[in-house]
């Protein structure tokens, strides 16, 4: 699903105009990024949460040449962990939208 579809389908389920629907998901998408940003979290209950994960410096190879070691650099990255009734739904034992 891209950014536009999922647009469309908020503005048909909260009877929302397209360009009210796309204003909204934009600032939870901007309120998101703001908050892992400054090291805080994010967490829907049920939903999931969005967090941030230090990963330390590491060695790596390079694809093109397997036998050249590289060295992967440390890095913040964004992490999501499912929350329980949202796997419940993926699994399909009900419980699907009811966020």
């Amino acid at each position: 699903m891209t950014k536009q579809e999922f647009v469309d389908r908020v503005a048909q389920k909260a009877n929302m105009s397209r360009r009210e629907a796309g204003e909204a998901v934009d600032a939870v998408l901007e309120t998101v990024t703001e908050t892992l940003r400054s090291g805080g979290e994010v967490n829907f209950t049920g939903f999931g949460k969005f967090t941030t994960q230090h990963r330390k410096e590491r060695q790596g190879v390079n694809p093109r040449n397997p036998s050249q070691k590289v060295t992967i650099p440390a890095a913040t990255v964004p992490k999501f962990s499912a929350g329980s009734t949202l796997k419940q739904a993926v699994r399909g034992g009900g419980g699907g939208g009811g966020f």
